[in-house]
């Protein structure tokens, strides 16, 4: 049977600690609060009553419930007020010496039985846990900030911590209303290991002008439905506090460079430029702690990647393309207001694609989404083709045929020829070079990538890239045009994968190989990021739907142009995809979809 807390203690009341306080106190259980001093003991009380003052205010708590919790929390200065506590959490900042100083008083303060826990997001438990004599009864128990809202908490044992304390812990979880997973001792456990890797790349990207930090930030947000781009989400988490994570991930993980802090970091912290928190990070904030962002003149590689103006005006375009991409943009085009020249190889198919764009016009009107008028107008804008030559007086020509870099190349040698001096050529490639396609025209300035996500009439996002031969005016009129087109364009370099698939691939590759190396199941990776990062699918429910042999493909392409040794795909899914497993289309991948 699983031991009763009945009191606990908390060492740190910053924002992690305070919200730790209010998690159990909110749960019935008394909290002795600590701090270090009496000016820190009052900035915790100030947080802890700011924290449920907004939840009454809110409906999220009642008036008494709060006064209820306010009188169960017990605050002191000085470790000796935890001399009677049945678990203690430490909740101060990551530094490893300081916590094992703490730990070892806590060993001589507390009662032999007290369970002595670190909230640590990124250092070694076992570490910690030698700094006492109880190594047996430490463990890590890593809540996520705000901790009052998080729904995750990861339970770290080491290779000595007690089978019993790690049941205790785990039931603790479970009475608090968490969601509770349960790993080994590993630099940055399961959320932090993967989302790290991430925000470091992002970081990588902005420094080397790959794309400005607007456009990073709105990609991932747009593409993949993130609550946060990794931008944003690094001030709010402090970029001192993210340095940190990630220099001991690196030294403790193994020295993988995707955990290598990139320099920029290191020179933003050093210049006092710690996000939210200082009122300055990526980006300028209202006042240190506001989320408020102010226009900036001074932030760093902010400018760069500026557009010119000299947009050219589009009246008419050219979709090519029979697949789903080429029938979603026909739609996009036609219901803008554009007039729309579709063209397919054959009559027949050209029929097809047709009989599509009505029928997704119909669920528009259907759902309420669309008029009728408005669909009978857009209807009306369009035009059907077999034949290239009947894009010899459109403006912009977008391409969306198969992904073969010489079926492209071809296509694009004969719109060179058709298509009148000044019309916009446009890819939709999501993998291959754009500068191959460009170079096989004589006008590659006039050439851009432009990567629609599907269903495009949905997907609010689309990548603009450029090649080193793009003209300043082809960049401009490709993002007017997604700006008229009711899309968010953000612009970007020539490089494999653009933004989204850059970011999002190797995140996913770094999850398999976590499950590879058999440190946590599927299912507690996929728990760990949506509830403890906010992410709206786990990376195996999204491998599973992208599909393993599309993830593949992009990851070697990936590490093909990058070299980098972390890009490497992971053997598991070479594996799975040599051996049919490629998720819901083939009804196995990483789980078994055949039920459905």
């Amino acid at each position: 049977m699983a031991r009763e807390f009945s009191t606990v203690g908390v060492v740190g009341l910053g924002t992690m600690g305070a919200g730790i306080v209010e998690v159990f106190a909110r749960n019935g259980i008394d909290v002795v609060a600590v701090e270090i001093s009496a000016p820190a003991l009052e900035r915790g009380r100030a947080t802890l009553k700011g924290s449920t003052d907004r939840a009454v205010a809110k409906g999220k708590l009642a008036e008494a419930d709060r006064d209820a919790l306010h009188e169960r929390v017990h605050f002191a200065v000085g470790l000796d007020a935890l001399h009677s506590v049945d678990l203690v959490i430490e909740a101060v900042p990551e530094h490893l010496d300081l916590k094992q100083r703490i730990f070892a008083e806590l060993d001589r303060v507390c009662r032999p039985e007290t369970i002595l826990a670190t909230n640590t997001s990124s250092l070694s438990v076992t570490e910690i846990s030698v700094a006492t004599s109880r190594p047996n009864q430490v463990i890590g128990i890593h809540f996520f900030n705000p901790a009052p809202v998080m729904k995750l908490v990861e339970v770290v044992r080491t290779v000595v911590t007690a089978p019993e304390v790690v049941a205790d812990v785990e039931a603790l979880c479970a009475r608090l209303g968490k969601v509770d997973v349960t790993i080994n001792d590993r630099a940055g456990f399961i959320a932090n290991a993967l989302l790290f890797g991430y925000l470091n790349h992002a970081v990588g990207m902005f420094e080397s002008h790959y794309a400005t930090r607007e456009d990073i930030d709105a990609a991932m947000k747009l593409g993949c439905g993130l609550p946060m781009g990794p931008l944003a989400l690094m001030d709010l988490i402090g970029l001192d506090t993210a340095y940190e994570i990630l220099d001991t991930m690196y030294r403790r993980g193994g020295r993988d460079r995707r955990h290598a802090p990139v320099p920029l970091l290191k020179q933003m912290v050093t210049a006092g430029l710690l996000g939210r928190k200082s009122g300055r990070g990526f980006y300028t904030y209202e006042r240190p702690g506001s989320p408020v962002v102010v226009p900036d003149e001074a932030t760093p590689l902010a400018t760069d990647g500026a557009l010119a103006d000299g947009a050219r005006a589009i009246p008419k375009v050219g979709v090519v393309g029979s697949g789903t991409m080429a029938t979603g943009i026909i739609e996009v085009f036609a219901k803008a207001g554009y007039e729309v020249v579709s063209v397919t190889r054959g009559m027949e198919k050209s029929a097809k694609v047709c009989e599509s764009v009505k029928t997704s016009l119909n669920k528009g009107v259907v759902r309420g989404k669309l008029a009728e008028a408005d669909r009978d107008a857009a209807l009306g804008r369009i035009s059907w083709s077999a034949t290239l030559d009947h894009l010899a007086d459109v403006d912009l020509v977008v391409e969306a045929v198969v992904e073969e870099l010489s079926v492209k190349k071809a296509l694009f040698a004969s719109l060179d020829e058709i298509c009148k001096p000044g019309v916009v050529l446009a890819t939709t490639t999501s993998s291959l070079p754009v500068i191959d396609v460009a170079m096989a025209t004589h006008r590659p300035a006039d050439v851009v990538g432009l990567h629609f996500f599907n269903p495009a009439p949905v997907m609010p996002l689309v990548e603009v890239v450029r090649t080193i031969r793009t003209s300043p005016e082809a960049t401009a009129t490709a993002r007017a045009v997604c700006a008229a087109l009711g899309k968010t364009g953000v612009v970007c370099g020539d490089r494999s994968g653009f933004i989204v698939n850059a970011l999002l691939f190797p995140y996913l590759n770094d999850a398999v190989k976590m499950l590879e190396a058999s440190y946590s199941t599927a299912d507690d990776i996929d728990h760990a990021m949506k509830l403890g990062c906010g992410y709206p699918m786990g990376p195996f429910e999204l491998l599973d739907v992208v599909g393993l042999d599309v993830s593949l493909a992009i990851q070697r392409e990936l590490y093909l142009e990058l070299r980098e040794p972390g890009f490497a795909p992971a053997p598991l899914l070479e594996h799975l995809v040599t051996a049919g497993y490629l998720g819901r289309k083939t009804r196995r991948g990483f789980r078994d979809h055949s039920h459905r």
